[in-house]
C-alpha cells in the first residue's frame, strides 16, 4: 500500500472513531439534557416540520427513513400532547398533512435555545473562526450524506 493510501486509511479510521465518540456524547447529552421539554423523536419531527411546513405521514417517513407505522405512532403521541395537528393538504390532495401547532413550535424553539446554550458551553473557549469552521465542516458532511441518500434536509437561512 502506498504512503498516501495509508494516510487516507488512517484519516478515515480516525474520522470514524471521532464520529463514534461524537454520536456517543451527543446521544448521552440528549438523554440527560436538563430543561429540555421534548423527547428526541418529537424534537426531530418538529424540526423537520419547521415553522410552516405541513407534510404527510409518508413524506415524514421518507425524510426519516422510517416505516409509516412507526411515524404514525410517534405523530399520534405528539397529537395527544398538542404538538402537531392534522390539516387538509394545502395543495388539494386527498391525504391529510401533519403540521406543528403553535405550542409545538414554541416548545421546539425553547429546546433549540437550550441546545444552543449547551453547545455554547462546550465551545466557549474556541475562537469564532474555529466555531465557524466546525459548523461549515459538519454542514458539508451532512450535505454529502443527504446527497448520497438523495434525501435533502431543509436548512435555515
Amino acid at each position: 500500500m502506498k504512503a498516501t493510501q495509508t494516510t487516507v486509511t488512517d484519516q478515515l479510521a480516525g474520522l470514524e472513531h471521532e464520529l463514534t465518540l461524537l454520536s456517543r456524547h451527543y446521544l448521552s447529552a440528549l438523554a440527560h439534557r436538563s430543561g429540555q421539554q421534548l423527547d428526541r423523536s418529537a424534537y426531530l419531527i418538529l424540526i423537520r416540520l419547521g415553522e410552516n411546513d405541513a407534510l404527510s405521514l409518508k413524506e415524514l417517513a421518507e425524510a426519516f427513513r422510517l416505516d409509516v407505522s412507526t411515524l404514525n405512532r410517534q405523530v399520534a403521541a405528539m397529537r395527544r400532547t398538542g404538538l402537531v395537528e392534522r390539516v387538509p393538504d394545502p395543495d388539494g390532495g386527498v391525504a391529510r398533512k401533519i403540521r406543528a401547532t403553535e405550542h409545538g413550535r414554541q416548545m421546539v424553539r425553547d429546546d433549540r435555545d437550550r441546545g444552543r446554550q449547551n453547545v455554547g458551553t462546550v465551545v466557549h473557549e474556541w475562537s469564532d473562526a474555529d466555531v465557524s469552521l466546525l459548523h461549515d465542516m459538519i454542514a458539508k458532511f451532512n450535505q454529502s450524506i443527504e446527497s448520497l441518500e438523495n434525501n435533502p434536509w431543509p436548512r435555515e437561512g
